[in-house]
């Protein structure tokens, strides 16, 4: 695996999913209806926390109907990761 090389203020490149990325992913999109996304890749930002900017495959089953959207997560230091936006793309 890569090591990313982390900067303050600054995005990683995008890369595969760790256990923790995924991890935040599932907890913020917990209770998420509708339509279903499926993480590809992740780039991190430390901020006070961590943003996540996950690219993602989306649908909406039973539809066969397939695009990609970031969806971007804010996991603070302390308390839950939360979802802060999601964008079609």
């Amino acid at each position: 695996m890569e090591t990313q090389e982390l900067v303050v203020g600054g995005w990683t490149k995008y890369h595969a999913l760790t256990p923790e990325d995924q991890k935040v992913f599932d907890e913020a999109m917990r209770g998420f209806v509708g339509v279903k996304y499926t993480p590809q890749q992740v780039s991190t930002q430390l901020v006070n926390g961590t943003n996540y900017r996950y690219r993602c495959i989306a649908s909406m089953p039973p539809s066969q109907v397939v695009w990609e959207a970031i969806v971007e997560i804010y996991a603070p230091i302390e308390g839950e990761p939360h979802v802060v936006s999601i964008h079609r793309i």
